[in-house]
């Protein structure tokens, strides 16, 4: 079983910084991609970032230069450093994981957090 845990959502004034935090547990045997989603009110999930084992990342061209994805591979955790933040950036903020549980698994399987929110006041 695998468990994915986010963290550090909450209010924030427009022009704020919030730090979220990703953690994957269980039954792991190696994490390929990760990435963080959101998804506002009544809208559709997007991505916001994704990062690589090897750390190539890439952004929604409405964060870029705002948002800084990384993580550690020795923790199986990824974060996401939220800067200069505007009310349109308010959403339920999801973090996936795409999971091998064995080395047997031809490709790995994506697991989703239970989201965290995030709120941008004007």
């Amino acid at each position: 079983q695998v468990q994915v845990v986010e963290s550090g959502g909450g209010l924030v004034q427009a022009g704020g910084s919030l730090a979220l935090s990703c953690a994957a547990s269980g039954s792991i045997f190696s994490i390929n991609g990760m990435a963080w989603y959101r998804q506002p009110l009544g809208k559709q999930r997007e991505l916001v970032a994704a990062i690589t084992t090897g750390g190539r990342t890439n952004y929604a061209d409405s964060v870029k230069g705002r948002f800084a994805i990384f993580r550690n591979n020795t923790k199986n955790t990824v974060y996401l450093q939220m800067n200069s933040l505007k009310p349109e950036d308010t959403a339920v903020y999801y973090c996936k994981a795409s999971i091998k549980q064995s080395s047997t698994w031809a490709s790995p399987n994506d697991y989703w957090g239970q989201g965290t929110r995030v709120a941008v006041s004007s």
